[in-house]
């Protein structure tokens, strides 16, 4: 058997978002740091829906962050 993480996601409405430090807090509460090496959006800002993709073995490694419609 391999090693191979599964993703999981957590969608939300960005409540707050720290550019400088790439901290994502959505309405619910919920806190994420992005890595530097994981791309955010331009469009997400503060009201923006978001999907933040996570690693199922750490839910606090972000793998990617996109837009939700």
């Amino acid at each position: 058997m391999s090693g191979v993480a599964w993703a999981a996601s957590v969608d939300g409405v960005v409540k707050e978002y720290i550019k400088e430090t790439k901290v994502i807090t959505l309405e619910d509460g919920k806190s994420f740091t992005v890595p530097p090496d994981v791309a955010i959006p331009p469009e997400v800002a503060v009201g923006a829906k978001v999907s933040i993709s996570t690693a199922d073995d750490d839910a606090t490694k972000v793998t990617g962050v996109t837009l939700s419609p």
